[in-house]
């Protein structure tokens, strides 16, 4: 049997951020991971550069069950507190469009960077460890894994969510929350494509690959980014980022045309002559031309120039354009789902050290709480964020 001041379950971005910061303040900390080597999905995120950070951080970029709770963590562990550890370390970096801060090279540095700085300060890094058991000692907790026994004056639980299952994801950090009676806000796959309806992929059959600018609007939220069409549905990063705001049975509705007002648009086809076929060709200015061909047979009448269009039909077909509606028949699921909604409820935890109210010494950090961030760098941001508050309290 181990002892320790802290054991934290998962070596994934959190994990690894707790318990260098607990260690640093002189803990003794082991962190237990089943998998082989640290790093969780820091090793596949943002197409292996590790998109990190962004500089735009706020709550407002979170989606929770209390939209105030990752105000505390967050203020207190700023992007520009992570640039500096990498910068430290003389990591490479460079900024893409909203923010987004991705490493030059691989996102192994953020996991060497890591794992040095942990090994430096004393963490005691176990891999290969499956966790069987996790139960409450008189004075602290005891964990129970194929390869020994762990105690500690406090657990903490960074053990990610569902998405991503071969890389090894699984329900243990819920079913931990579950066994000290914390309740868990429903989870559900999110920053993931959408898939089709039969109907609504009979209507855009033959689109895959098909990729243009847009905007995605779902629950009065709105998104503009690439929209990339698929086999099954739409990916790209618009649709990633709606899918965290949507739920089963609501509308999704697209403008294909964002930069264009519908007055716009509409002055754009009045000053249109030709048949049909010659607006099709011309309609290839606004969208890929196989996107421009459908969208005249499906609801443009035999053209006349455009004109002489009534201007209530030429109005509906501009609607179409940019405010073209379905309802999805889901998400594509956790297998390629980026991050997992939903988990260990707020309400359960303290805002400022991630403490479980119920079970003193018991702390949760990281994707396993209901706090999810949109696409681009909030959701590493929020791993560094709450598992730093974790590591200052233990």
């Amino acid at each position: 049997m181990s002892a320790y001041d802290a054991v934290v379950l998962g070596s994934g971005g959190a994990g690894l951020m707790c318990a260098l910061t607990a260690a640093k303040r002189g803990r003794k900390v082991a962190v237990l991971d089943h998998a082989a080597k640290p790093g969780g999905k820091l090793i596949i995120s943002g197409g292996g550069r590790c998109n990190f950070t962004n500089r735009e951080v706020g709550a407002d970029n979170f989606v929770s069950a209390n939209p105030h709770f990752a105000k505390s963590a967050l203020s207190r562990f700023t992007p520009e507190d992570f640039i500096a550890m990498v910068e430290a370390h003389g990591i490479a970096y460079h900024e893409r469009k909203h923010g987004q801060l991705f490493c030059d090279g691989s996102a192994q540095q953020i996991i060497d960077m890591f794992v040095s700085d942990c090994v430096r300060a004393g963490v005691d890094l176990l891999q290969k460890r499956e966790i069987l058991k996790a139960e409450r000692l008189h004075d602290g907790y005891q964990v129970t894994t194929d390869r020994g026994v762990f105690t500690a004056k406090s657990l903490v639980v960074a053990t990610g969510g569902l998405s991503f299952p071969k890389f090894g994801a699984t329900p243990i950090g819920y079913d931990i929350a579950k066994q000290f009676g914390l309740k868990i806000v429903p989870r559900a796959p999110a920053l993931d494509g959408f898939v089709f309806s039969d109907a609504d992929r009979a209507r855009l059959e033959g689109f895959s690959g098909i990729a243009l600018d847009a905007t995605m609007t779902t629950n009065g939220i709105s998104f503009r980014e690439n929209l990339l069409f698929t086999h099954a549905g739409f990916s790209g990063p618009v649709a990633l980022q709606a899918s965290l705001h949507w739920r089963p049975g609501d509308e999704v509705r697209i403008d294909f045309i964002p930069a264009l007002s519908r007055e716009e648009l509409m002055e754009w086809f009045a000053s249109r002559k030709g048949n049909r076929l010659e607006i099709k060709n011309q309609m290839a200015a606004l969208v890929p031309k196989r996107l421009a061909e459908r969208f005249c047979d499906l609801y443009l009448p035999e053209a006349l120039d455009m004109g002489n269009y009534p201007k209530k039909e030429l109005a509906a077909f501009c609607e179409k354009l940019q405010d073209w509606r379905f309802v999805p028949a889901g998400t594509v699921g956790y297998g390629k789902a980026e991050v997992t909604r939903g988990g260990v409820d707020t309400a359960e935890l303290s805002s400022k050290t991630m403490e479980a109210r119920k079970a003193p010494g018991l702390y949760f950090i990281g994707e396993v709480v209901d706090v999810t961030g949109w696409l681009g760098g909030f959701n590493y941001q929020w791993a560094w964020a709450s598992g730093k508050a974790a590591g200052e309290s233990l």
